[in-house]
């Protein structure tokens, strides 16, 4: 069983090296540095050519296409294989910035079974900078080298020898009848719901079997694989199982006295095989000695990132054809205002020449037609705007506003944290006020803030009509608004200025559903004493998660902030 981190990567390695394509490949976690660093050393030995690949690659790269330039020299169309041609060692550098496309694409050359390996490097500086969950569920092997010295490394052996004469016992290798089940109740039991994650562990306790040079799985292979595949991969602690029906212990049974018959026994429990033994029980407590400390913190670290998409600051992405990330280019027209792609329109005609040129009754060395036409694209994503709407109604500071401009400033902390812009908008007496257009200044905000005055009527409606109109100019320039309403909810001033509460209610109502309407994320906090039936039913109409303040820590507002922004 290994014992210490860089132990598993060398066995892990090994391992891979026996059998590359059935384990899929390596997720390797690891900032760039003189530890990874040495870990890459051992990849030569691995059986299949190396090769590079980039997050950004196309499509051309990966499938091959048309070699445009021998094309048009010879006047036949000449292809250019692509990196998926054949197997190969595909080495994926800053592996957390794989876009999803990519990484299915790559999840199906695993899938298709013609022999890659996917090594992938995940340098991401935070948790939530990761490598997509299609490919870390198809790659078998998962270490974390960032917490590891490098004093405890050393120079990985791979013996080649050895490595080939395992590959070449590899498919003599068996494994008991009910080891795969074992493996399967133990995921179950370690929270992972991947079948995928059961049959990679015993691909692995084959290959360290034919590596050992045994013709079957034995627990130690078993142990082992289950430290590299299963318990990275684990998203709770295993709870012991109980038995309701457990009988109370008995005496133990009196000693034989015959020392010949308890050696002969002794001999027989040594020879057992799997199916004897407790293996789920020996294979939990391997995966139990590999569990780390912080996977509670890690868990939550990723699960923020799958409901708040990262903490890159973007919001919505927008194609266009003038700046932004290239994406493949399609075909179209040009009177539209697009930009041509040259070189992939001449790679759509290269194939058609010869018979152009045979039907044409013109010569000329290159025959074009507007079905050939490639646009030029491109993927921005806009700037984030959270906009905040503050009540300071005589309401408001008579009960608490203060502690609303304290959750106001943890709020604005978490978007100025993620680079969102960020609005002020205060309603109180009769009008709403634009206080702070949008802006990154979190000093200026907070000063606004910390100046902002209580009472008077509480102009819901017109609150939320401000909040709107601002929403709307600033999705015209480019940004992805987001109103975060902060109120008791008693509105008691309509929008014509005139004091009336049920003409109040109703504006604020259609206020909110224009906001919806127009496809906003908002959310609402309740600044109340006790929580308001009236704010809950306009959270409703908002399509908002509604958030009584004096429940709402700083957790609870992040995550709230987090799931409106990316909603």
């Amino acid at each position: 069983m290994p014992d210490g981190i860089w132990t598993r990567v060398e066995i892990g390695l090994n391992a891979l090296a026996v059998d590359p394509a059935g384990l899929g490949g390596l997720w390797l976690r690891a900032r760039s540095g003189p530890v990874r660093d040495r870990m890459i050393e051992a990849l030569p030995a691995l059986p299949l050519p190396l090769k590079r690949l980039h997050p950004s690659i196309g499509d051309e790269q990966l499938f091959g296409g048309i070699d445009l330039t021998a094309t048009l020299s010879s006047g036949k169309l000449v292809e250019r294989a692509g990196l998926l041609a054949e197997p190969a060692i595909l080495v994926l550098p800053m592996a957390e910035r794989t876009q999803p496309g990519l990484a299915a694409r790559l999840a199906g050359a695993l899938d298709q079974g013609t022999g890659h390996c996917l090594v992938a490097m995940d340098e991401g500086a935070e948790p939530q900078e990761t490598l997509p969950e299609a490919l870390t569920d198809r790659l078998a092997l998962h270490l974390d080298l960032d917490a590891l010295p490098w004093g405890q490394t050393e120079r990985i052996a791979m013996d080649g020898d050895a490595l080939a004469a395992a590959r070449a016992r590899l498919q003599g290798v068996r494994a008991g009848d009910k080891v795969l089940e074992d493996l399967t109740i133990l995921a179950v039991r370690l929270g992972i719901d991947s079948l995928r994650a059961p049959m990679l562990a015993l691909k692995a306790a084959k290959a360290l079997a034919a590596l050992a040079g045994n013709d079957e799985v034995d627990q130690d292979d078993l142990s082992a694989a289950v430290q590299l595949v299963l318990a990275p991969r684990a998203t709770q602690f295993p709870e012991e199982e109980t038995d309701e029906d457990e009988q109370p212990p008995q005496d133990p049974p009196p000693p034989d006295p015959d020392p010949e018959q308890n050696q002969n026994d002794q001999d027989e429990g040594e020879s057992q095989s799997l199916d004897d033994l407790p293996l789920q029980d020996i294979l939990l407590e391997a995966a139990k000695a590999t569990l780390p400390a912080d996977l509670l913190a890690n868990l939550a670290a990723h699960k923020a990132q799958r409901a708040g998409g990262g903490i890159s600051g973007a919001g919505a992405k927008r194609k266009g054809n003038r700046r932004g990330r290239p994406i493949p280019p399609r075909r179209g027209r040009l009177d539209t205002g697009a930009r041509l792609d040259v070189i992939s329109t001449l790679r759509a005609a290269a194939p058609w020449q010869t018979i152009r040129k045979r039907e044409s009754s013109f010569e000329r060395s290159l025959h074009i037609r507007t079905d050939d036409f490639r646009i030029k694209r491109f993927e921005e994503k806009s700037d984030r705007l959270l906009i905040f709407v503050v009540d300071a109604s005589g309401s408001a500071a008579m009960t608490r506003l203060a502690e609303a401009k304290g959750a106001v400033e943890l709020l604005l902390a978490e978007a100025y944290a993620r680079r969102d812009h960020v609005a002020l908008v205060a309603f109180r007496g009769e009008a709403a006020e634009l206080l702070l257009p949008p802006t990154r200044s979190l000093v200026q905000t907070k000063r606004r803030l910390a100046a902002l005055p209580g009472g008077g009527g509480t102009p819901l409606a017109a609150g939320l009509k401000t909040a709107l109109e601002l929403a709307i100019q600033s999705k015209g320039r480019g940004m992805t608004p987001t109103v975060a309403l902060l109120t008791d909810g008693r509105a008691n001033i309509a929008l014509d200025g005139t004091a009336n509460r049920t003409m109040a209610a109703e504006d604020a109502t259609r206020m909110a559903t224009a906001i919806r309407a127009n496809g906003y994320p908002a959310m609402v906090i309740d600044m109340g004493q006790r929580p308001e039936r009236s704010l809950k039913a306009l959270a409703e109409t908002l399509g908002a998660p509604y958030i009584p303040l004096p429940r709402a820590d700083a957790d609870r507002l992040s995550t709230a902030v987090s799931a409106a922004l990316d909603a």
